[in-house]
């Protein structure tokens, strides 16, 4: 089975090009589903389809043709299905608090829902094969970056505190009740948490691994807009996860003419040169320019044909080692892929059993092999897009 992503900032055309993507890859024999992330799904007027027709199906997958089914999940939905414990009190706890229960309902409604329930989705598809390709319309690049980071953050949760926190309200849970009316979590909240974090098991094995699952970045020939995909490239090979292409959409034809479009071509194909520079060797496919909506599938299979050519999407285009552990000289050495990535902004730790990587706002903590775990990182330094991180050697 293969897993794609597909992300980058808002209105680049990630949908289209999913949507396409899955409209050429059902064509050729693959049983694909694609998915939105995206709490504002846009994927069912993609396809040009009744709204209604999606509303009615409660977020499961609606199939489009032979081959080919689509999914807008239904957060609501999914937490009745998996999170109605947890929901449930933390809508007591808001109304307590005095908010209107109504508005509490929607409020208990916590960021990373949408993601931990396609997470789920994709988890499940994988174990029971239910597709050959798996197409995933991502949000826009912050809120794709917590898509990929939940699994490791729920499992640091479940590792390190929720043991904890679950034995130390326990405890104190027959007092708060004699002193106070404050809500506390009842053993369901946690039994709540507990499977729905078996149920996510593996899921992160899934999507770092480079045989599954590829990262094709969308932009724009827009200056901003190819420093944002540099982040978000940035911020994935973080994640250690393995971006195969980066798809440059709506590039104006060598016959486009007038004033405005000779000007807006002239412009592309500056950045054209500036996006090579960039992400080379990581291979750049071009989608045109239309003057119309590129909607239904005639139109999606039109984009797909211009986009990849003779290409199968599903095929893996780049492959490279996101993240590696060797012995050199009786060193340990650790690379991490980190392109893009400036030495003021980058910050290194070690606690325990891991590697704490942080750049800006985000970061990302790296499970050590056992051999590592006893040694401390002697310094660091950036080469070639790498991360190089010296253990030294061993501590005998």
């Amino acid at each position: 089975m293969r897993i794609l992503l597909y992300a980058g900032k808002g209105g680049v055309g990630k949908t289209s090009v999913s949507g396409a993507t899955g409209v050429l890859a059902s064509q050729l024999g693959l049983n694909t589903l694609v998915m939105s992330l995206d709490p504002a799904h846009s994927l069912a007027d993609a396809f040009d389809l009744d709204r209604t027709l999606m509303d009615k199906n409660h977020g499961a997958p609606i199939v489009i043709n032979k081959g080919l089914s689509i999914q807008e999940v239904d957060v609501h939905e999914e937490i009745s299905k998996h999170w109605g414990e947890v929901h449930k009190y933390l809508s007591v706890l808001l109304s307590s608090s005095g908010i209107e229960e109504v508005l509490a309902e929607e409020l208990a409604i916590l960021p990373g829902m949408e993601e931990v329930a396609a997470l789920l989705y994709v988890n499940q598809y994988a174990k029971e094969e239910s597709y050959d390709l798996i197409i995933l319309d991502c949000a826009p690049t912050a809120e794709s970056i917590r898509f990929v980071s939940l699994p490791k953050t729920l499992e640091w949760y479940m590792r390190k505190i929720f043991s904890v926190e679950r034995k130390i309200i326990r405890y104190i849970r027959p007092v708060a009740k004699r002193v106070s009316d404050f809500p506390l979590p009842e053993e369901e909240y946690f039994d709540s948490i507990e499977r729905l974090f078996h149920k996510l098991q593996g899921v992160d094995e899934l999507l770092t691994d480079p045989e599954i699952t590829s990262v094709r970045l969308v932009t724009n020939l827009e200056k901003m807009v190819l420093r944002e995909t540099q982040r978000a490239f940035m911020f994935f090979s973080l994640h250690q996860m393995s971006i195969d292409g980066v798809i440059i959409n709506r590039v104006f034809s060598d016959e486009a003419k007038g004033g405005f479009m000779e000007s807006w071509q002239k412009s592309q194909k500056e950045y054209i040169e500036l996006a090579n520079s960039y992400f080379h060797p990581v291979p750049l496919l071009r989608a045109p320019y239309y003057n119309t909506e590129v909607l239904g599938l005639n139109s999606l299979g039109v984009l797909a044909r211009e986009l990849y050519k003779d290409r199968n999407p599903a095929d893996i285009f780049y492959s490279s080692r996101t993240c590696e552990f060797s012995g050199e000289d009786g060193r340990h050495i650790a690379r991490i892929h980190l392109p893009f990535t400036e030495k003021a902004e980058l910050e290194l730790s070690k606690v325990g059993e891991e590697l704490i990587v942080r750049i800006g706002n985000f970061k990302r903590n790296i499970i050590l092999p056992r051999a590592f775990i006893p040694l401390e990182p002697e310094k660091a330094r950036l080469i070639d897009d790498y991360l190089v991180v010296d253990f030294g050697g061993n501590n005998e």
